[in-house]
Formats: structure tokens, sequence, C-alpha cells
């Protein structure tokens, strides 16, 4: 038997028509953190009350149409500080549960530790309005964990927190005067202070201390360094002065914090594609499964459509197609494309069908996605090659005619307006009738917003996915050329020729025609990067960090 929460079930009928008042803790950054309660009561909010820094966290399991009221800060002083104060969350929170609505107030790291949060609730206890609160991973917390920074032992180091933006003197003497670990809440420009007020509180300039910003998320890094050289360490490496310098940071304090244990334990940062930012050039559709592969490998895909689907010019021989398949006109139905999952989907849904109509059809997927788009619509396929994920694999495993066993000798083949001359072809040579069907059309994307294309053209893109010829010529035509400190992977032999055609250099070749072999192979090819730099004892960039200097030159 499964354990059920308490906060689970429905409010008791005393509290019926009034408003609820969720406090929840996002986490320091990564949406992975969200606990299994923080999403099931943001799927019930009515209204979303978030701090800018964890809006993009929660909002994408906020059902549609929530409501996601601004906050605004207290003055000008504050935002220049770069630690807005909110003014009006507890009056938003207060409008909106009076009215009787579900509120759901979202804060960085755990409600707890957040003294906005706290006064907020007093305010709710005093108006009698019920409330709940989900703890959320303490940023003080997460962070180090992230950074490969353990706080504690197996000896029960004794852990202090501190928040230097309101520590007072008595509170460095005595974290000063402690030999365990002090993980400090600051600003980057404020570290070296902070380290200062240590030193003077007692603690040795040759203590350890790791500072990590962005915690959590992509964006994070570390810097190794004592307490006595930070300074020193953030002046030769440029960090500061920064206009980033205002972006708060974790500092960890002490012994077990050396480096030399963060080494071995940096399972964050040293993922192979950490911090990468990969352009994924395909139909939206397509390039969520693989974004997310790509996150898995620490990498921040961006998805830029270069094709656009669209309906087939005249749609009859599409819908005498499908009224064939009610009607039994076809022993089998092959689907060689997403795009044409969804487009006999769209029309299923058109004419009132659903998935009950392939009763009594094989049904033929040319590869692993398709047939995932296929269960998705509830059909599980009869044939999905077992080798090559294309149309010749797809053929080496598809049945001859048989009359004897095949009622039916006619194939129905939903495609792109691209021809599909080799698998009709060899389908009939199998001694099948094939009624090839144009479902959907493919046109050249728009191009993408002038940021991007600057990106592209400028090197701010540190590889490329490119999973189809089409994809190299269309991302090219709308976008430009990327820049030559890009890597360049492509998904097979005649997608890397399309690339060499248009003066690109092919760094990476998937082993096989998948778009996951794909972002497994651009991951190999990352963490062979990275183990060359620490072999060589330099430093680990990205593609996109390199000195113009050595940049290799790209034959045109």
């Amino acid at each position: 038997m499964n354990p059920t929460s308490p906060t689970t079930s429905p409010l008791p009928p005393a509290f019926a028509g009034h408003g609820h008042v969720t406090f929840l803790g996002a986490g320091p950054g990564d949406p992975g953190l969200l606990t299994l309660r923080a999403v099931e009561a943001l799927a019930g909010a009515d209204v979303l009350i978030a701090e800018p820094e964890v809006l993009e966290v929660v909002r994408g399991h906020a059902r549609a149409g929530v409501s996601t009221p601004e906050l605004t800060v207290v003055d000008e002083a504050s935002t220049t500080a770069g630690v807005p104060v909110l003014r009006d969350a507890a009056n938003l929170v207060m409008e909106a549960a009076r009215g009787g609505r579900r509120v759901v107030r979202a804060v960085t790291g755990d409600p707890g530790l957040d003294g906005n949060a706290g006064a907020e609730m007093l305010v709710c206890a005093a108006e009698g309005i019920p409330f709940e609160v989900v703890p959320g991973v303490a940023t003080a917390v997460g962070v180090p964990a992230y950074a490969g920074v353990p706080l504690r032992d197996a000896q029960g180091t004794d852990v202090r927190f501190v928040d230097a933006r309101t520590a007072d003197e008595r509170c460095w003497t005595e974290v000063g005067a402690s030999d365990g670990t002090v993980v400090v809440s600051t600003s980057l420009d404020s570290v070296a202070a902070a380290a200062g007020e240590l030193v003077a509180a007692g603690r040795k300039p040759d203590t350890p201390l790791t500072v990590t910003i962005g915690g959590t998320t992509t964006r994070q890094r570390t810097w190794n360094a004592t307490l006595g050289t930070i300074a020193q360490v953030f002046k030769q490496g440029k960090v500061l002065p920064s206009p980033e310098g205002h972006r708060p940071v974790i500092a960890v304090v002490g012994e077990r914090s050396a480096p030399a244990q963060r080494d071995q334990l940096s399972w964050f940062e040293s993922k192979p594609l950490f911090g990468w930012r990969v352009l994924v050039p395909r139909t939206k559709e397509q390039a969520a499964s693989l974004s997310d592969q790509l996150r898995s490998y620490g990498a921040v895909p961006h998805e830029v459509p270069t094709i656009a689907v669209e309906p087939p010019r005249t749609p009859q021989q599409m819908e005498r197609a499908v009224k064939g398949l009610v009607t039994g006109r076809y022993e089998w139905i092959a689907f060689t494309s997403v795009n044409a999952v969804k487009a006999v989907r769209e029309k299923f849904e058109e004419y009132g069908l659903d998935a009950r109509a392939f009763a009594g059809i094989k049904v033929a997927a040319v590869g692993e996605q398709t047939a995932a788009a296929l269960v998705d619509f509830g059909v599980k396929p009869d044939l999905v090659p077992s080798g090559e994920q294309s149309a010749a694999g797809l053929l080496e495993d598809w049945p001859p005619y048989d009359p004897v066993f095949d009622p039916i000798d006619r194939v129905f083949l939903p495609r792109a307006d691209i021809a599909t001359e080799t698998l009709v072809a060899g389908l009939i040579e199998l001694g099948w009738e094939v009624d090839d069907v144009t479902a959907y059309r493919t046109v050249r994307a728009s191009p993408p917003p002038a940021d991007t294309r600057e990106a592209i053209k400028g090197g701010g893109f540190d590889a490329v996915l490119f999973t189809s010829s089409s994809t190299v010529r269309n991302l090219v035509g709308i976008a430009g050329k990327p820049h030559n400190v890009t890597v360049i992977a492509c998904i097979g032999p005649a997608t890397a020729k399309t690339a060499e055609e248009h003066g690109l250099r092919v760094d990476v070749l998937s082993p096989e025609p998948s778009v996951h072999k794909l972002a497994e192979a651009l991951a190999d090819f990352g963490l062979r990067r990275r183990e060359a730099a620490l072999e060589a004892g330099d430093p680990v960039t990205r593609p996109s960090e390199r000195r113009p200097g050595a940049r290799r030159r790209r034959t045109t």
C-alpha cells in the first residue's frame, strides 16, 4: 500500500468557499528539486505569486490560465543594490485569498528560511485565512550539494548558517570562534568582506573556502580558495569587478570543504556538456525529448525551428485515405515520421475517431520516436525496424505480401510532400500496392530572433545538432552559418556531407541514425574534451569561450 500525504486530502467542509494559501519552497533554481507536493499544489492554484527568480521554475506546473500578478519592489535603492525587497506580496496574497481563491506563494529555497514568507503567514493567521507550508530545498543546503561540498562528515561536523547581509558583530565572533563548517549566504562582490570578517573573528587565513554562483542551474560556477586568498583569486580570474557582482552566492568555509575533496565530489559541474549552449534546429514537437536528454548531460538546449509543418494544399486525398482505414481498404499503415502520426491523429479527431479505428490494421513505425508518438495516441506498432531506423531499415523487416495470410494487399503511407521513392519502390517489390498520400507539407520556418541569429554567426553557441540535410540547409538559410568555434554534430554521413558542402567542419558523427545516439556522441565528445583539458592542466572551457587566436580555420 502506497503511503499518502495528509496534505493532499480535500479541505474540510468548514473551509468551503474560503480562500487558501500555500507557502511553497521552490528550491535553489533547479526545477527538478520541486517536491511532489509542490507540483500538486501548483496544479490546483488559481493564483500564483512567485518571486521573479523562481517564476519560471514553478509556472510550468501551474494550470493554463492561472493568474500570475507581478511583484514590485520597495524603492530604487533596493533595486540598485540587487536585493529587491518585495513590497506587495502580502497585499496580493490577502486580496486573492479574501476572494475565495487558492493561492500559491512561491519563494526561493524554503519558506521557513524566508523572512517575508513568515510575516505573510502571520497576516493569514491574523485574518483567519487557512494556509499550509510546502517546504523546499534550502538554498544554503542545495547549492553546496550541487557544488560537491558535503557540509558534514562521519565525525558530525558542526554546521553554522550565516546571512552576511544581516549578520552582526556577535554573529561573526561566534562563527569565527567555531571550528565547524560555516555556510555564508552573500553576494559575489561581498565574499571577500565576509572572509575578512571571519579572519578578524579568529578563523585562520588558510581555511579552505568554496564560492558558488548560479547554484543548481547550468550557470553554476564554483571557485576554490582560502579565506586569505579569495580576493586575489577573483582578481586574477577577472571575476570582479563585474556587473554581476550583486548576484547571490553560497560560500562554504571549513577544512572539510577542501578543494581536494571537491575535485572528487563535483558531480554536477563535471557533466560532459555542462553549461554548453546547444542549438537544436528541429520542429518544436520533435525537439522536446532531445532537449531533455541534452539537459541530463548538463547542456542548455536552445530550440530553433527550421521546418514548419503545414496541411497539404489539396486535403481530399488524405480524407479519402482516412475513410479507407475505417472501411477496411488497408492491411498496413506505415508512419515515417512523428509529423505523419500527428497529421493522421488530427484527421481522426476532425472526424470524431480515435485509436480504435486502427483495429484489424497492422501499423509500422520507422523508428523509436515515431513509435512513441503512436503509443501516445493509444496505438502499439506491430513493426519497428530492428536495425537502422530508416526507410531502408523498415524494408529489411517488412514481410512480403502473401495472398494466403494477407486478405488485403494495400498499404497506406501518409508522408510529407517530400518524396519517399525508396520505401514505395521497396513495398511494391515485396508485392504490396501502396497509396502514397501527402499528409503534410514541410516548409522553411521563419528566421529566429535577431539575438539568436547573432549568437549563431558570432560563436555564442557551443554546439549545433543537425538531424538531417534539410536542417543544415534551412538553418543556414534562415539564420546564417554557425561560427567556426561551434562544434558541429551530424546524425549521419549524408547530413555531414551537406554540412561540409556549406563550409562547416563536422566534429561529431553519430554512430547510428538516431537523435539520441547523436546526443550521446556529442556528450562523448564533450567528455573527451574535458578530460584532455584536465590532463594538460588547462582550465575546462566551453567551445564558445575559446580565444580568437586559438580558433581553427574552417575551409569553405
